[in-house]
Formats: C-alpha cells, structure tokens, sequence
C-alpha cells in the first residue's frame, strides 16, 4: 500500500522551495495512492488536486479545504461521491472512470453551490436510464455534464419529471449494487484461491504470461491486482537485471609522477606551444554549458579542468608559472582560453644601438674571423682582405665608372662648352638661368 508521504508532496512543491503552507496545487497522479491523508493539514490553502489514476477506493479527508475549486479523482476505485459538503468553492469534480453505481449519493453534492462542472463518464451509473436527467434535476447549479452544456429546456424537463425518474434511478441502483456485492464476494474469493493455490509453485515469467492472457472483470479488486502482478514483476526485474559495470576509475599520475593526458569528456582542444615564453590550451566546452560547472586547476606540469564532472587533463613540456596562469571563457562559442607563461624564460632583448658602435662590433668581428681563416688556410690577412693578387689589387673606386670611360682614358672628366653666336646680345636685366 503506496500511502502519501512528507516526502512525496514536497518532491511535488519544488516551485514553492519545498513549502507546504502556501502550495495552491499539487499532482499526486500515478503514484498507486490507496488512501488520501494529510493533505488538508499540510496544504490548507490547496485550490489545485490532481489525483488521477491511482487507486484510491473513498473520497475522504478534504473537508478543511476551504478554497479547493478544482478535484480530479479520475481512474481510482471510487464507488460512492462523499465527504464533500465543506468543501464550499469546489468548482469542477472530476470522477471519470470510477465504479460509482450509487448514483443518488450524487445528493451529497447539493451544497457545493459553485459546482459547475461534473465529469461521470465511464462509471456504471451512467448506464441508467434518465441518468442525465436525474443529475440535472438533483444539481441544479450545474453548468456542464460529462462536458456537455446543460440547456435550460434540459432543466425544466428534469425538474419536472425528477420523482418519477429518482423512483427508476432507486430501482436500476439497487439490481446494480446486488451484483456488485455478489461479483466483490466472488472475486475476492477466487483471487485469494489463485494465490494459494494456482500462483503459488509457477515461476515469475509462467505467472506472468497466464495472468496477462486471462480475460478480466472491471473491478476493483482486479485494479488491485494487475498492480500487485506489476510490482512482481519490477521486483523480479531488479533481481534479474545485471549489475551495472563499475565505473572506470582514472589515474591521474603515473608511477614515476608524471601526468598523464586525459579526455573522459572527449572535448576537442587545441595546445599552442608555438610561443616561446607561453602555452596556450583552448578547450571546446559545451556552449550553453553553466560555468559553475567548469573548474580548472593549473599545475606547474599538468593543466586539469573537470567538465561537469568529467576530467580533462594534459601534460605540459616545460613547468608554468601558475600565478600568472589566467583562464577565460568566450561568451559566443563557449571556449575555454586557458593561458600558461613558461617559468623561469629569459627573453634576450636586442639593444639598438649607434651606427658606429655597430660599425665596430661588425669590424671586430671581421677581423677575428679573418684571423680565424686564414690560421686555418695559411694565407696572409692581407691576401683574404684585399681578394685578388697582390701584385694587381682591385681598385674599388673604377666600380661606378661606365664602359665607354674604362675604354677611353682620354675622355675622362671633359666635357665640351658651346659658345655663344655672334648675335647674342646680353641683356642684363633678364635674371640668368642657372
């Protein structure tokens, strides 16, 4: 027997941060509820009860819910409507598929003067004849039947036939209840036999499958049954199911100490180590992933991020200096931007300096590289220095001479000067043009 519990209605009010004192609506369907209980001193201020397909068998235990407007009881195993008289803003009842046969216990719901809306679909009183009929005339307030509008003419012709159809409906309730007290004696009987007897030395799945292939009655005492072969059933399951695989457990260090590489997430990434003072590692984390569930730890010679709860962890060359470490999350792609300076990394810094400083050094250099040379070839330094005979050296300054003066020497240097004709005169007010 399911019966409800602390637990289970404040699993349902998470919205109300687990508050039972304010709840305006809670949905307790398909728990296999037997009994309700309770909910009327924990949520005094329900307006909302959903308690469809269940198995409960009375309505009771709602009597101080004073601002309750909505009910639904739909697939249990009600058979009479009762306990609702207090229950004075209660708008909507729904009992579809229940076992109510007493139909005149409909009479309880006179007071609930807002009661507008009445859903009876699929319970056996609705196979009475002038079943309509008899609840229109009997719940004048009502707005609405099984869904259906209730016209004014609806009314007149009830109020006006309803003795006679109350004294038919008094008649057909009672062959009904006859049967079923005949039908609950005979099948508590014959389930009991079952199972001492039938079900007692059949193994789960021979259980099963005779069950299941069985024609049934619609009852409730069959309703509690098929839920009792279905908690077998799961029982018989979990046994049965295999245990689930340990899960892998991860090493993060070698032996020796050495970090090994780790990607349980399977993140891609990339590892930049193509500067020379940092290594740079951008993670591709899940976009809309929350931050609150990244957490990154930088290592002198590992980086580690856990990923919603899944490990991530490399390697690095060289040991980083983790108080400069810095990571940063992109807020359009969602990437993880984690930068690592190499420690201890001594940066030469080239000093500019004068043409004739540099003009020396280039020259000192020269010269003992020269010295180096020709030590080695046995020349002089002036032979390497002068490159050529020593008899004819190069004359450097012939260089930018053209071929027509290296031809001539006798044309070097003149130019010809063109004199003026006799006609010139000169004037010398025109300004010269040189």
């Amino acid at each position: 027997m399911v019966r409800i519990t602390v637990e289970m209605v404040r699993k349902k009010t998470e919205h109300h941060e687990c508050l039972l004192g304010p709840v305006e609506e809670i949905a307790l369907h398909q728990e296999n509820i037997e009994k309700i209980e309770y909910l009327q001193d924990w949520c005094p201020k329900l307006k909302i009860l959903l308690m469809q397909s269940n198995l409960i068998g009375k309505i009771e235990n709602l009597n101080k819910l004073k601002h309750l407007t909505y009910l639904n009881l739909a697939l249990n195993n009600i058979e009479v409507i009762e306990n609702l008289e207090r229950c004075e803003s209660l708008e909507k009842l729904d009992l579809t598929l229940n076992f109510i046969g007493d139909i005149v216990s409909v009479e309880n719901l006179v007071d609930n003067y807002n009661l507008e809306n009445l859903y009876l679909t699929g319970n056996p009183c609705t196979d009475y004849d002038n079943y309509r009929d008899y609840i229109i005339g009997t719940l004048p307030q009502l707005a609405y039947l099984d869904g259906k509008d209730i016209e004014r003419s609806d009314r007149i012709k009830a109020l006006q036939n309803l003795p006679y159809i109350r004294a038919d409906i008094l008649f057909e309730q009672e062959n009904y209840l006859q049967k079923r007290r005949k039908q609950k004696t005979r099948l508590e009987k014959d389930i009991s036999n079952k199972w001492e007897n039938e079900y007692k030395d059949m193994d789960a799945d021979e259980r099963n499958k005779k069950f299941w292939a069985e024609k049934c009655e619609h009852a409730p005492e069959v309703r509690h049954e098929i839920e009792r072969m279905r908690q077998l059933k799961l029982q018989s399951y979990e046994t049965e199911k295999p245990q689930a695989e340990e899960k892998r457990q991860y090493k993060f260090f070698a032996p020796d100490g050495r970090p090994f590489n780790i990607n349980q997430a399977r993140l891609d990434f990339k590892f930049i180590d193509s500067e020379p003072d940092k290594y740079i590692l951008d993670l591709a984390v899940y976009k809309h992933l929350d931050t609150s569930l990244i957490d990154c730890d930088v290592e002198p010679n590992y980086v580690r991020v856990m990923v919603k709860g899944k490990i991530f962890q490399i390697h690095l060359p060289k040991d980083v200096d983790t108080s400069h470490s810095t990571v940063r999350r992109s807020q359009l792609t969602g990437h993880l931007l984690v930068t690592m300076p190499i420690a201890n990394v001594v940066v030469k810094k080239v000093v500019h300096g004068s043409p004739v400083k540099t003009e020396r050094k280039a020259q000192h250099y020269l010269e003992h590289r020269a010295e180096d040379c020709h030590a080695a070839s046995g020349q002089t330094k002036r032979e390497y220095l002068e490159i050529g005979p020593v008899d004819n050296p190069l004359d450097f300054t012939k260089m930018t001479e053209s071929k027509v003066t290296a031809n001539y020497p006798d044309l070097r240097f003149k130019f010809e000067v063109k004199e003026p004709s006799k006609d010139f005169v000169d004037n010398p007010e025109v300004p010269p043009l040189v």
